[in-house]
């Protein structure tokens, strides 16, 4: 390590959705210069450009909430530079200093480097031959226009059906001439059961209880998996507390389901035959039953994410419907006109609709050039394979940290309840770091290891791996297999943080601002 330089700012945030509000109004309270950078023009993160036609979050009220109802009224953005991208950040190691750059090519120079970007940050637009040759309307659902499109009486292809497609499906349907759904897969869409509040619904002087109770549950929600077997109770149990949690709605039935349906195959196909028995009389054109709900599922249920429906099945029965299945009949190839077909046909398009999913957790990281000690990118590190500490920092990287990222509970935990407790532990380290006087923190390559093996030893206990999906990277044509989530639920997540500096675990090295700037264990300041 070099000298010391003062920077500009004490730390520099990527990102002002949920992980990024809360850093930035935590550090700012604590004395710290922060700025936070964002390439949205306004406040929101990832509900900023998920502008789409009938959004919705999958969490109902008031858990898809910070539980300190005053942060929106903190005056944040005056220390928020928005409409701007940060393209590049390198750790300076003769001033130790990180150096960040945007798209401008302005260098801001901060102690830390924190990202909270997000795991749905960079789109996935599969390669389409001919794609940017469409003469019509075209985009991805997390690149929706701010001034929305308009659907009456046009013919419209949608490619993908998770959250997104399924929402914009059922949302456009009543007002389109004719629509197209390329699909290479069935969803498992689960009722949402969205109902209008009243005021005497929400309880607001119980909010308290319900954000304290959250950080309990496996994942930051309401719901908590049963402890017993689907396959040790009797038929009749089993299939009155599905009908149970079918009933409630929302994610109940994949995360309020029995313990072994993610992990047992028998469990799982249980759980998959009751969803199809309620899904199919939804369903009345008997040539894409098949299609929507297969006899024999291409893959386990809950092991690609749930999406949550209100009329999604009722749409394909509209006479002015296709459904193409991709994997039989794959789209060969874009042209002005629409979109070509292996069987040759043209499907005539006005408009053309990507919800192709996300290079999740880790392209939002990546798509910035990041550098570190002796010059090391975060990609070429990452090129074989994602490795962190606790799924917030990663070595080489000295003052970088990151939330709501790779082998933290991310993909399986609410947003803001995660934001919260990551972002509790990243503030906290800093302040602990600066009121000892020492600067720099850094994961151990021994403590990554570590981690990494515990996030994929847990991962391979379920179905999640025998899956392609964006839990395993696997949505990505080159990215390396591995699980990308620790699935071990938010409260042992927490204990496994909140121990990272009990005394023996070599998990950090720091460095203390001295003549020698020798590197000790954090234990020895704290």
């Amino acid at each position: 390590m070099g000298s010391v330089s003062t920077p500009e700012y004490d730390a520099i945030i990527v990102g002002s959705g949920f992980g990024g509000c809360y850093v930035l109004r935590r550090l700012r309270e604590a004395g710290l210069k922060c700025l936070a950078i964002d390439d949205a023009g306004d406040l929101g993160g990832v509900w900023y450009w998920n502008a789409y036609r009938g959004a919705r979050v999958d969490t109902p009220v008031p858990l898809y909430e910070f539980s300190d109802q005053k942060l929106w009224q903190l005056h944040l953005k005056k220390d928020i530079l928005f409409n701007t991208r940060v393209v590049a950040a390198e750790f300076n190691q003769a001033d130790n200093l990180w150096n960040v750059i945007d798209n401008a090519g302005v260098n801001r120079t901060a102690r830390r480097f924190i990202l909270c970007t997000g795991f749905a940050a960079k789109p996935y637009i599969p390669n389409f031959p001919g794609l940017d040759s469409f003469a019509g309307t075209s985009c991805h659902t997390s690149k929706w226009p701010q001034e929305g499109i308009d659907f009456k009486g046009k013919r419209v292809g949608i490619v993908g059906n998770g959250s997104s497609g399924l929402q914009v499906i059922q949302d456009v349907a009543p007002e389109v001439a004719h629509m197209t759904v390329f699909q290479r897969s069935p969803t498992h869409a689960l009722p949402m059961r969205q109902t209008p509040l009243q005021d005497k619904d929400q309880i607001k002087s119980q909010y308290a209880e319900v954000f304290e109770r959250r950080v309990t549950k496996f994942a930051g929600l309401d719901s908590e998996f049963r402890p017993k077997s689907a396959v040790e109770v009797s038929d009749e149990e089993r299939e009155a507390f599905f009908e149970e949690i079918w009933t409630k709605g929302g994610l109940s039935f994949w995360l309020g389901t029995y313990q072994d349906v993610i992990r047992h195959p028998v469990a799982n196909k249980y759980a998959d035959e009751f969803w199809r028995k309620k899904t199919l009389p939804r369903i009345e054109k008997t040539e894409i039953d098949e299609l929507l709900a297969p006899q024999e599922p291409p893959y386990y249920f809950g092991t690609k994410r749930a999406t949550l429906e209100q009329r999604y099945y009722e749409v394909y029965n509209q006479d002015n419907f296709d459904l193409i299945s991709t994997k039989s009949n794959p789209i060969v190839k874009v042209v002005p006109e629409g979109v070509i077909t292996e069987d040759g046909k043209l499907r005539e398009l006005d408009i053309l609709i990507l919800a192709t999913g996300f290079d999740s957790v880790t392209g939002g990281l990546l798509s910035i050039d990041i550098k570190g000690v002796d010059n090391l990118t975060l990609k070429d590190k990452w090129k074989n394979g994602t490795s962190t500490e606790l799924g917030m920092m990663t070595d080489g990287f000295p003052n970088m940290m990151f939330l709501y990222g790779p082998q933290g509970p991310t993909s399986f935990c609410n947003g803001p309840t995660c934001a919260e407790v990551q972002g509790d532990w990243i503030c906290e380290t800093i302040l602990r770091l600066r009121r000892d006087n020492c600067q720099f923190i850094d994961a151990t390559r021994e403590a990554e290891k570590e981690w990494r093996d515990l996030v994929q030893q847990i991962g391979d206990q379920t179905l999640l791996p025998q899956t392609k999906s964006e839990y395993m990277g696997t949505n990505i044509p080159g990215k390396p297999k591995q699980m990308l989530n620790f699935l071990g639920g938010l409260l042992e997540y927490t204990k496994q943080i909140n121990g990272a500096f009990e005394k023996g675990k070599n998990c950090f090295i720091v460095y203390w601002l001295a003549s020698d700037c020798s590197r000790r264990s954090l234990l020895t300041f704290v």
